[in-house]
């Protein structure tokens, strides 16, 4: 009787072939071309890969954030590089300049050729093209798709900072209606979203997050009209998932003065994301954190979403701690990047 190789030995024959192969590819290293230089459709098949990506790492559907970044690039108003081979285009990364702040938007290499080389080569790029900028003195990155370890030294690694964090995901299946209502007697006023409340939760989140580790992060969060500006993205474009208003609060305590608020968007069918969530700091340690993300979560549930994640800074213990608490649990790790001093 004869005898086949392995299923398991020919898996990991054929991924060590495909890591030698792209190595061996690396060594010839493919083109890097202005997006500008690309037509309509060429990001086609990289960004279907994108969107598989994000949906089995994060849960998250990132099918509208794809749409943008094909519109953009059809009026030719995308800014970045691709790395292209022979016609196909292996990664990209684009980014957008805001005042005196370059904002790197994504990264994302092919999954057979997605080196730690090649992701360089491509960020190396948009660094170098955004110190020349006139104006930009600092740069940031919040969430690139990126395969290699975020430890790694990265391009202008002596103008960098990197801030790991954490991705975590609730079953809202197993918690909702199950974790309990624990604010004390000092109980606020907490309402539903809307558009009124817009001022309310910006002068909220300039005061949570000052001087805390997340503003070395964005630095919109050091001033009210960065935080103005930061909700007026997070309502606004589908980057983060579709904001969604019954999900979201805002709590006031004594004279009406701004408490605390929890924004939430939907990023895939049966997916929630807890987008923001901070209080004012005279009312932190006492419960209302616990108490926005609660009713954020059940409202999410009540909705028809069976998953809620969130993403939450490793440093900001205290944080990750509560999530843990309530039935997150980390699932991914990845990193946020600043350059500056350049």
């Amino acid at each position: 009787m004869a005898y086949g190789t392995p299923a398991w030995h020919s898996r990991a024959r054929a991924d060590g072939y495909n890591h030698l192969m792209a190595a061996l590819a690396d060594r010839c290293p493919a083109d890097l071309v202005d997006l500008s230089r690309l037509r309509a459709g060429d990001l086609d098949d990289l960004l279907a890969e994108e969107q598989l990506t994000w949906r089995s790492t994060l849960t998250w559907d990132f099918s509208a954030s794809a749409e943008l970044v094909r519109r953009y690039l059809a009026i030719r108003g995308l800014t970045g590089c691709a790395l292209v081979d022979n016609g196909r285009v292996l990664g990209y990364c684009y980014y957008v300049v805001e005042d005196r702040k370059g904002i790197i938007g994504d990264l994302f290499v092919r999954r057979d050729r997605d080196s730690a080389f090649n992701e360089d080569r491509i960020l190396t790029s948009v660094l170098h093209t955004l110190i020349s900028t006139p104006g930009v003195e600092r740069i940031e990155a919040q969430l690139m798709m990126m395969h290699g370890p975020f430890e790694r030294a990265l391009p202008m690694a002596r103008f960098g900072a990197f801030f790991p964090r954490q991705l975590m995901i609730a079953d809202l299946q197993e918690i909702a209606g199950r974790l309990p209502f624990l604010l004390g007697t000092a109980t606020p006023v907490i309402e539903p979203w809307s558009s009124a409340h817009e001022d309310a939760a910006a002068r909220i989140i300039a005061a949570a997050y000052r001087e805390h580790i997340d503003s070395s992060i964005n630095d919109q969060y050091r001033t009210l009209a960065g935080a103005r500006n930061f909700l007026y993205n997070a309502v606004t474009y589908p980057g983060g998932g579709s904001f969604y208003p019954p999900a979201s609060f805002l709590a006031f305590g004594p004279s009406h003065q701004p408490a605390g608020v929890v924004l939430a968007s939907i990023v895939a069918p049966h997916t929630g994301h807890v987008t923001q969530v901070c209080v004012a700091p005279e009312w932190k340690g006492k419960g209302l954190g616990y108490e926005l993300v609660r009713r954020s979560v059940e409202a999410l549930a009540a909705s028809g979403c069976e998953k809620a994640s969130l993403t939450v800074t490793a440093a900001n213990r205290k944080a990750v701690n509560l999530y843990q608490s309530m039935g997150f649990r980390a699932v991914r790790r990845f990193a946020a990047y600043v350059w500056e001093g350049f």
